[in-house]
This record gives C-alpha cells, structure tokens and sequence, in this order.
C-alpha cells in the first residue's frame, strides 16, 4: 500500500520493547514521528536512532513524540536502547502487519542478491492521526533537521 501526505495513517497493535501493548492511536491528540529502520545496532541505524536522541529535546520541544519501527523482536529493541540510550519507545513489528500497512517492506538488494527488508522511512503525523511528511531519503545523521525543517 501506498501512502501519501494527506492520508490518515494506519492504526496498529504492536508492543513496545517492554511487550507492553502499544497502538498509534493511543498517541491521538500529539504529533508523532514515526521512523521505520532495518535492524537494531546496524551503523545507518545506529546513526539515526542516534541523531534523534542527541535531539529527542528540540523534537519534545516541537511537539513530537517519536516511535521507531523495526521487525527485530522486544529482546533487541532493550539491548539497542540499553547501549545507547535511546529515550524513545521501539516498536517490535515481528509479524511485518505494521511494514507492510505503511509500505516500507520491500524487495532491496545487497551484494546482488535480492530479499524483502523495511526501507528506511520516517512519516510525520498530526494530532489528529494525518500523514503530514514523508522523508523516504532519510539523512541517518542529520535525521531531526529533515523532520523539524
């Protein structure tokens, strides 16, 4: 599925890295950054979780809650946060329904083989649960600055 700026974003029911039960609607009412990443402690992953932490405060500031969403299960979600001290909620999508509703599982390509993996991708969503932006060409390193542009 395809989604645009201007569409209401999917709800889901996932949980966080706690395996507390986590939904988007239970942000209604708050602006949310959602980003969408292929793997806990990769370098790219690493980089942008990063960037956000070193700003989570000018985003709070903002008025943005954030959200990161990878297939990786609770276990890595705690060991990534654990390492770098992420203040944010990881949600595990280890079934793919939440990759899959926004459109981000897809066929990539390494080395010359080809497998199914979530594109990077982060959406900015409104109080009332709207697609507002979507940074597919994410800078993992300059990451908060795309998305409070």
């Amino acid at each position: 599925m395809k989604l645009n700026i201007g569409d209401q974003a999917p709800d889901f029911t996932a949980t966080d890295q706690t395996g507390k039960p986590i939904k988007l609607s239970d942000y209604r009412g708050r602006k949310v950054v959602m980003y969408f990443y292929p793997k806990d402690d990769t370098p790219g992953c690493t980089a942008q979780a990063c960037n956000l932490r070193d700003n989570y405060t000018s985003l709070q500031a903002a008025g943005y809650e954030v959200l990161g969403v990878s297939v990786d299960d609770e276990k890595s979600h705690q060991k990534f946060i654990a390492k770098y001290q992420l203040p944010f909620t990881l949600v595990a999508d280890t079934d793919k329904q939440i990759v899959e509703a926004y459109g981000v599982w897809q066929e990539k390509s390494m080395y010359g083989r080809t497998f199914m993996g979530t594109t990077r991708t982060t959406f900015v969503i409104d109080e009332t649960g709207v697609i507002t932006d979507i940074i597919g060409k994410v800078d993992t390193k300059q990451h908060t600055e795309q998305i409070l542009k």
